[in-house]
Parts: structure tokens; sequence; C-alpha cells
């Protein structure tokens, strides 16, 4: 069974167990409650309301209110200098069909509705945010201990190794002209 509601002067086709957003409506999160302009009900038989079916109704539970996305309102005329740049996020309500009923006939759905607290899910993610900046900042300092010590390590290491390049060097000068030495004496 599925039934065509109207709500914020919007039309919405339902079943038992669907999620709907709607227009913000003023009703508490997890409420419960019916909806009565039920412009057609069908299923295994149809029937369509004058504007309204009488006698049918559509219960919800309010699961979430919150915003949409940030949409973009961009006016231009051109060859006037006009510009004009705007955002906007419309306040929406997410319903959940919990039941049809008409004509003495009821669908229910199997499922339960899960409420979501926009609000409460942000909290936790803003302190979670601040705990780990928290916890960053008081590794940095350990952190900043173990860099120099390895810094350290870093320079002992090219000290090392320009002494061992110098002492290369002498000794390679110093077989240079021993070399040059004995050639100049045989020459002699």
């Amino acid at each position: 069974m599925y039934a065509i509601i109207r709500t914020g002067g919007k039309q919405y086709k339902v079943q038992a167990g669907d999620v709907v957003q709607v227009d913000k409506l003023e009703q508490a999160l997890g409420a419960e409650f019916e909806i009565n302009e039920v412009l057609m009900v069908g299923g295994e038989s149809t029937a369509v309301g004058q504007p309204l079916v009488k006698g049918a109704k559509v219960t919800v539970v309010v699961t979430k209110q919150a915003k949409t996305r940030k949409e973009i309102v961009f006016k231009k005329k051109r060859r006037q200098g006009y510009r004009k740049f705007a955002t906007h996020k419309q306040e929406f309500t997410e319903l959940f069909v919990k039941a049809i009923s008409f004509d003495g006939k009821t669908a229910k759905s199997d499922e339960a509705a899960t409420v979501v607290d926009v609000k409460a899910v942000r909290a936790e993610k803003a302190q979670a945010r601040v705990a780990a900046r928290k916890e960053r900042a008081a590794n940095k300092g350990t952190a900043e201990v173990v860099k120099k010590a390895a810094k350290k390590a870093v320079a002992k290491k090219k000290v090392a190794k320009k002494a061992v390049k110098k002492t290369v060097k002498k000794a390679t000068k110093t077989g240079a002209k021993k070399k040059a030495a004995k050639k100049t004496s045989k020459k002699a």
C-alpha cells in the first residue's frame, strides 16, 4: 500500500518504511504524529480524494531536524556591473513512515525509526577534535625532545664523516707526494 501526502505545499509518494525529507515541521525530535492530508491511497484498490481521501491517515515519526547542504545563490546582470553572491541552507525534517491506514486496512513497517540528534552528534565531534588537539599538543613536547636527540645524533655522524674524509684526503695527498718524489729520484 502506498499513499500520496501533502505537506508544506508539496506532494510526496510514501510507503510504510520509507524515509522522506520534507520542509521543516514544528515537531519534536522522535515525535510520532499523523498526517491527514492524504490525496491518494493506492495498492490493491485505489482511492483518489477530492481533494483529500476521507478516513485515510499516515503515521510518521520525526527522525531528524537539520539543514541541507549549502546552496550558492549567484545573481548577475551582464554589462551592468551587477553581481550578487549569497549562500543558503534550507531547514528540513526527516520523517519515517511507520504506517498507512485506510478503510480498516493498515500497512505497517517492520523496521523501527532511527532518531538522529544532529546537534548532539556535532557536539560530540567537536569535543573529539578538541581532545585530539590537546593530545597532539601534549605529544608535541615529547616529540620535540625526540627530534632534538635525533638532530644531535645526525650532527655527530656528520662530524665523524668529515673527520674520516679529512684523514682520507691527507693520506692520499701524502701518498701522491711520495710517488712524485720517487719518480723524480729515478730520473735523476
